[in-house]
């Protein structure tokens, strides 16, 4: 879910630095492991192990075959285990198929849906409403509540809360939460529903990944503090208006509408500012 580069960091504040010797990318890969583990413990909401195995599996293969031939290069494997690992996670379905062809589908949109250089898409996010939109009759998402038993939500928001921060990415999901928050409670007043059933969505394993990995990121996310919690905020805007809607996967569809859209007027805004820097030098 998260796209991790492979080319060296940029060097990060003293705070945000995890220990030294210790590559940071793996940071993400640990917090999914740990979504997986708790949540399979708890409820056992995997539809199976093999079935996510290969996701994972695939997910892996087609980043390698891809990054040799778009790059030439062996590609670190942390992306597309988060990617592996998300699928198997957050997609439901009878068959075996669906696992394999989502997973290829979220790396190859890495690699072929681009402008100028970035992918604006998050892969599994894009994978997984492409399945749900183009094979509704074989595929559907996850749909569990952690329930009375918070205790897997606590560990791993405490886990989730320390491996964001130390990559700098808590305020995305900062500012996502309090806005589904403050959206849940107008839901409630529009509808009559009780608060309570409003806010229960983000006590589930799906929320989990969504929030500590396809909202932060940061391949792609936009590049500003303050845009990305706007972005945030926009997101939780339009799901909450998709949720009023009676869209059963609103999260899914809220992202993928306005992230790409923010990514492109950030590389819009790029392009004029590389024109108007040129524009000078040329007369």
């Amino acid at each position: 879910m998260t796209s991790v580069s492979s080319t060296p960091a940029t060097p990060a504040s003293p705070r945000h630095l995890p220990a030294p010797g210790f590559d940071k990318r793996y940071l993400a890969p640990i917090l999914v492991t740990i979504v997986l583990v708790a949540g399979q413990v708890t409820f056992g909401f995997l539809e199976s192990w093999s079935r996510t195995m290969l996701a994972i599996g695939t997910a892996i293969a087609v980043e390698l075959v891809l990054a040799r031939l778009f790059a030439g290069a062996w590609p670190h494997l942390a992306s597309s285990y988060i990617s592996g690992i998300s699928v198997g996670m957050l997609i439901r379905s009878p068959f075996i198929w669906p696992y394999a062809l989502c997973s290829a589908i979220a790396i190859v949109s890495k690699y072929v849906l681009r402008v100028d250089g970035r992918h604006i898409w998050n892969p599994s996010n894009f994978a997984i409403v492409a399945m749900l939109v183009l094979a509704p009759d074989y595929v559907a998402g996850l749909s569990v509540q952690w329930g009375n038993n918070l205790l897997p939500m606590i560990v791993v928001w405490c886990f989730g809360g320390v491996i964001i921060y130390s990559l700098g990415r808590l305020h995305i999901t900062a500012t996502y939460v309090a806005s589904f928050l403050g959206f849940a409670v107008l839901r409630a007043l529009v509808t009559g529903h009780p608060w309570q059933s409003e806010v229960a969505p983000i006590t589930g394993p799906m929320y989990q990944l969504y929030i500590f990995f396809m909202i932060t990121d940061p391949k792609t996310t936009v590049r500003s503090f303050r845009g990305q919690c706007v972005v945030a905020y926009l997101v939780a805007l339009v799901e909450a208006a998709f949720r009023i809607m009676q869209w059963v996967h609103a999260p899914y569809y809220a992202l993928f509408l306005v992230g790409p859209v923010a990514n492109l007027i950030e590389i819009a805004e790029d392009r004029r500012r590389r024109a108007a820097s040129v524009t000078p030098a040329a007369a």
